[in-house]
């Protein structure tokens, strides 16, 4: 049986939908999910959607960099407007 989800983070996208960002595990493999949830209760309980993404550990650093590059550009733009 899969251990409970260590939930990371989460980022509203609307009143119904947020993205969750968790540490799960499967078949005893430990993963980072990006995972759209949605609510139709006005968020007493939320729901995974097939929208998502898995990352293995090994590929972290490799998701760490794409983020670190993506922030440096968008901090460059907002300073040339």
């Amino acid at each position: 049986m899969a251990s409970e989800a260590k939930i990371i983070a989460t980022i509203p996208r609307s009143a119904t939908e947020q993205l969750q960002i968790s540490i799960n595990e499967y078949k005893g493999k430990s993963y980072l999910d990006l995972r759209i949830y949605y609510t139709t209760d006005d968020g007493l309980n939320w729901l995974p959607t097939k929208k998502g993404v898995t990352v293995s550990p090994e590929n972290l650093e490799l998701l760490k960099d794409a983020i670190d590059e993506a922030m440096q550009e968008f901090m460059t733009t907002d300073d040339a407007e």
